[in-house]
This record gives C-alpha cells, structure tokens and sequence, in this order.
C-alpha cells in the first residue's frame, strides 16, 4: 500500500518507519526541510530506542522517503495519516489548527491529482490526539476543498516514549474508527502484520475511537495521582507506601502497573490528554471533578517534593547551594522534556539562586536548549556529584539504580538525597551515612556517617 504520513514527530517517524518495515510503500512529509534533509539521510532527528536503524534500512531499500512536497507525497496515496501537533492551549483545549490546516492541504492535492483508473478511494486516517467529533469535521474540510471520494478514520496511537518502535510492532490492540466495513477491512489488512499473535483490532464508530485515547490516557495518570495521593497519607501518618503498594496491588482487579509514587508524571501525552478531556467536559457542561482532581494532585506533588528540598535547607538556604540532578526527561529512554517534572525542580532551584548540575543519558542537548548557561552540564552521574549539597533524582534511569554510595559520598560535599523516584531502600542509604528523602517513605538519616575512603 502507498502510505503517506504527515508530521515527522514522534508518532509520525515511527508510524512511517514501521509501516514500510512491512513492505509498503511510506512517504513522510512535513513543512521544515531541514528536518527532510536530515531524515533523508537517515538521521532519526530524535532519540527513539531501535527507530534510526529501522529509518535507516527503509530508506536505503526505497520504501521509506520524506518530503516537503505535498502534491508528490499525496498523489497516489491509498492512506494519509494526519500525525500533526495538538499542542494544549491555555485553558486546556486541543489546538487543532495544524490538523484542519493539513486536511484542506489534502482536499487541495486530492482536487489537484485525478484518480488513477480501477485506484481505490483514499482513507484520511486521524492519528494525532484529537477532541471528540474532530474526525467528522476533518471530513467537512477534505469535502470542501475537492470533489474526489475519500473516507476518513480513527486511529488512535497508544505508543510508550522509550519503548515505541517495540508497542507498533506488538500492540496490545490497534483500535481504528470507521464509517463503513470497506474501510475497516482495508485498514485491518495494513495493521495485519503486527497481530498476527491474535492481539485484536477494533473497528467501532469514529466518536468512540477518538474517546478511547482520552479514556486509556486519563486512566493511567489517575492511578499514578491517586497512588502519590495515598503517599500523601503515608507521610502523613508514619506508614510507608512500598509496603501500602504491595499490600493493595496483590489484589488482581488493582494489578500492580502504574501505581509507582514519585514525583508525578509529565510527557507530551499525558498532561496534555487530562486537560483536553477537562476541557471537553466543561465544554459539554459535564465538568469532570475527578480528572480535575488528578492534575491537581499532580502539580502539588511537584511542589510538595520541592517543599522538602527547601525545608531541608531552610529560607534563603538554597543561595549558593551545589545541587546535582539525575535525569531530566520525563521519563527514561527518550530525550523528551515536555512537561518533565524536572524542570519544574530545575526552574525552581535556579529561581532560588541553587548552583545547578544536571545529568542525563540521553536528554543532554534538549537540557541544553531548555537551559542553556542558567546550569551546568555533567558527563556522568557521579561528576554531577562533585561538591553537591544534595542530589535530585528525578527520573528513573536505569544508570542511577544501583550507584556505588561510597563514590557517592566522596564526592558529595553533603550527602543528602533526595528521590523523587524511591529508586533505593532508605535502610541501606542510612546505613551509608545519607539523610534520605523519598516519596510516602519516612525520612531516613545516618546514625553516625562511616568514614570516607579514597578511591
């Protein structure tokens, strides 16, 4: 099948790498050549684990090309995927404006190029994350602008950053929303190669494919609000939410993912998707306490975790202080800074005067672009200990899990820690002679600190 993907983001570059990994026939297309030139060239342009060899092959066997040009990328497409931006605005809502932007761009291309003879209809698919009822009205737009036939469809991503290339190759289900079964069944037969292990595809109306996004995003970042809720209380009454966690999650109808304390979630999805879904209730004069419950639960952790840091050192303390931070990304395996809880801790240590170090595996040049001079820039994670007053740990890389404390604490000035993660067991730092800050855990501090010794 020719495939056309618009949009060389996240979900687009995969989508298109993935799809021509199958053998057809995938043309990416986006505005900002530089981006074009370098994809041509198989630089990935972001970090994803196994897509810039995946780009690379496709693109050598020919079946995976990008372009600026719109008439070329649409001319004999068979499917157009619209995988544009829908950045939230101020008050929550989807921006759209790309999405009917792209969709007048088709109608044009389409009115421009006629159909070959015998060549099946077009299928403008919706694959970005988009309000309920989007799909008819992207309909509405292609219609205005040509009087070729075309069908339209849902097909919502549900792809982990860090673990993407992997969730298209083996989804736990492909959901498309269609008008017609003709459309359904060519849309099962392009997704036919990634369910051959039985994980099913569900065609159902568009409306409902376009919720299912909003439902299974929402979903998950209310277990991990209502969990740092519940460690809230721990703190608040001496318990500790690891062994609250493994007592409530040997319940199989609770299960166990999800539900991890920290210091909250972030990422280009979820806060994103909690908000619109806020938006769309009030819009339909549903509101949605409980989703509005979940975002705030989860900017007050942030700020009940910077709380302890400033606690710590107390009003004006932080003037002057050497603090290292580990990891920067919202989450591990991607370099991916939206909405990262870090950068809340970052922007708030900086306001306050802190001397700031940052580390992270893969996020270093976007840490760079955010901050610039205002921080510095370790090459590991222990040189963004040298001389530190505290260590943030802000994301849950695999490199931070296992440190070796007594490098740690040699090369710390003072060895406070604070986890945003609970990556250790308080016992153990204690015992190492660190003041220990974590989420719903009791504070842990040294009895008496053991002696350093040179490396």
């Amino acid at each position: 099948m020719h495939v056309t993907i618009v949009g060389t983001g996240f979900v687009g570059l995969v989508t298109g790498a993935c799809l021509a990994n199958t053998g057809n026939r995938v043309t990416c297309l986006d505005v900002d050549r530089e981006k074009i030139d370098k994809l041509n060239a198989g630089d990935p342009i972001i970090y994803e684990r196994g897509l810039e060899p995946l780009i690379q092959r496709n693109v050598e066997a020919g079946r995976l090309g990008f372009t600026t040009d719109a008439q070329k990328a649409y001319g004999s497409a068979e499917a157009i995927f619209i995988c544009v931006g829908t950045p939230s605005d101020e008050a929550g809502r989807a921006d759209r404006s790309a999405v009917f932007a792209v969709a007048e761009q088709i109608g044009d291309a389409l009115d421009a190029e006629p159909a070959a003879p015998d060549a099946p209809e077009p299928i403008v698919i919706v694959k970005s994350t988009v309000p309920i009822g989007t799909g008819e009205a992207v309909k509405r737009a292609v219609a205005s602008r040509t009087s070729r036939p075309f069908a339209i469809a849902s097909n919502p991503e549900f792809l982990k950053e860090g673990a993407a290339v992997d969730d298209f190759n083996k989804p736990d289900r492909v959901v498309i929303g269609v008008e017609d079964e003709s459309t359904a069944e060519r849309l099962r037969a392009l997704y036919e190669p990634f369910v051959r292990q039985g994980n099913p595809i569900y065609a159902m109306d568009i409306r409902s494919a376009e919720m299912v996004k909003y439902a299974a995003n929402t979903m998950l970042a209310t277990k991990i609000s209502f969990v740092n809720e519940v460690a809230v209380l721990c703190e608040s009454y001496g318990a500790d939410v690891d062994d609250v966690r493994l007592g409530m999650c040997a319940d199989e109808r609770i299960g166990k993912k999800f539900l991890y304390p920290g210091v909250g979630y972030g990422g280009s999805c979820f806060p994103k998707d909690v908000r619109a879904a806020i938006t769309m209730a009030r819009d339909a004069g549903e509101p949605a306490p409980l989703l509005e419950a979940v975002d705030e639960v989860n900017q007050r952790q942030r700020r009940r975790f910077l709380e302890k840091i400033e606690s710590h050192f107390g009003e004006g303390g932080l003037a002057g202080t050497r603090v290292g931070i580990w990891g920067i990304a919202f989450k591990p395996g991607t370099d991916d800074l939206r909405d990262a809880p870090a950068l809340t801790v970052i922007d708030r240590l900086l306001e306050l005067g802190a001397e700031v170090v940052g580390y992270d595996p893969v996020a270093g040049e976007a840490a760079r672009a955010r901050f610039g001079a205002r921080m510095a820039y370790a090459h590991d994670e222990m040189a963004a200990l040298d001389r530190a007053q505290a260590l943030v740990v802000c994301t849950d890389c695999d490199e931070f899990k296992q440190p070796e404390l007594e490098e740690m604490r040699r090369r710390m000035a003072e060895p406070t820690v604070f986890d945003g993660r609970n990556l250790y067991h308080p016992e153990t730092m204690a015992k190492n002679g660190f003041t220990y800050y974590s989420v719903g855990r009791p504070t842990a501090r040294p009895a008496a600190a053991p002696a350093l010794h040179d490396a």
